[in-house]
């Protein structure tokens, strides 16, 4: 981390996880360990979950995000909520191109590109997810791979509108399987990441965005790799789910 540049961030995303009484029952314990966190504060909860979440943490440091929207502003897009319906409601991030929307439902880097530009549009910070599969890394091609995400997933976005986008790497391989990229993995990676927005944008651009680690991120392995100059915190999944865990990455991130 360098915070004399820019922000910690550590999000969670609780993917489909928590009933409303579940939520707030997480959301009330986290609020005392989140308090001192100097560090940046973020809640990715279900759609279900959001006017609980948005409720509870008024008046609080923890910020809430949704985990996807759509790329139109309305109409017969069933199933989907638009990026104007996150902002209404209080929400003030949303998770973009995460690797299960990736795998599971279709999402391409076109599509990513498309949500971030309306979430951006509509006034939130995107949290976009980039990240190379197995195969990918054995290949040789992470670079290749996480550098064209990443560049069709900001394309027509200006200088000023990039301010709203943190980017998560996060290695597909490490989502939820338990294994987790070496802090100089981690590192190498998103200090491309880093190199990539200063070729697209510039040097102040880059060295202000914060670039969080994305794969498996939990209480034993969090203080190495925040000890790195470009992990500036993480997007975290099991590990958000219990409010001891969560409260681990905080501290470790606050330092």
């Amino acid at each position: 981390m360098n915070k004399k540049l820019r922000q910690a961030i550590i999000a969670g995303n609780w993917k489909m996880n928590k009933t409303r009484p579940e939520a707030k029952a997480l959301i009330e314990a986290l609020i005392p360990v989140a308090k001192n966190a100097t560090c940046g504060v973020v809640i990715c909860v279900p759609f279900t979950n959001l006017e609980t979440a948005v409720e509870l943490t008024k008046g609080t440091n923890i910020k809430v995000g949704a985990q996807n929207c759509h790329f139109e502003k309305s109409g017969a897009f069933t199933g989907e909520i638009s990026a104007d319906m996150l902002t209404e409601m209080g929400v003030e991030y949303v998770v973009i191109g995460h690797s299960e929307r990736r795998q599971y439902f279709g999402e391409t880097d076109v599509t990513v590109n498309k949500r971030t530009k309306a979430a951006v549009a509509a006034g939130l910070k995107v949290l976009l997810c980039v990240g190379e599969l197995l195969e990918e890394r054995e290949q040789g091609i992470t670079e290749e791979i996480v550098g064209l995400q990443t560049k069709v997933a900001v394309m027509g976005l200006t200088a000023d509108e990039i301010k709203n986008i943190v980017i998560a790497y996060e290695p597909v391989w490490a989502i939820g399987t338990g294994k987790t990229a070496t802090d100089e993995q981690a590192e190498e990676v998103c200090a491309y990441i880093r190199g990539v927005v200063e070729k697209l944008y510039s040097k102040a651009d880059a060295d202000a965005m914060t670039i969080q680690y994305g794969g498996s991120m939990n209480p034993k392995n969090a203080a190495g790799l925040l000890t790195k100059e470009n992990i500036d915190g993480g997007l975290i999944g099991g590990a958000s789910l219990k409010a001891e865990d969560f409260a681990v990455l905080l501290e470790a991130a606050s330092k």
